[in-house]
C-alpha cells in the first residue's frame, strides 16, 4: 500500500511540474507574439498596404507554426 501511495505522490509531483512548465511556455509564447503585435501597432505606415503586409507576415508565421 505504501508503494502505491509513493507512486501516486510521484505522479502528482510530475503532473505539477509538467503543468508549471506548460504554463511558463504559454506565457513566453504570448509575450513573444504581443511584442510583434505591439510593433505593428506602433507603426506609422504610409498606407494601408504596408500595414496589411505586416499583418500577413505575422499571420504567415503563425500558420507555419501550426503545421
Amino acid at each position: 500500500m505504501a508503494e502505491m501511495e509513493q507512486q501516486a505522490a510521484l505522479l502528482k509531483e510530475i503532473q505539477m511540474r509538467f503543468d508549471r512548465k506548460l504554463k511558463e511556455n504559454e506565457i513566453s509564447l504570448l509575450k513573444y507574439w504581443k511584442e510583434h503585435l505591439d510593433r505593428v501597432g506602433a507603426m506609422k505606415p504610409e498606407g494601408i498596404a504596408a500595414l496589411q503586409l505586416q499583418v500577413r507576415n505575422i499571420s504567415g508565421v503563425l500558420w507555419q507554426g501550426n503545421h
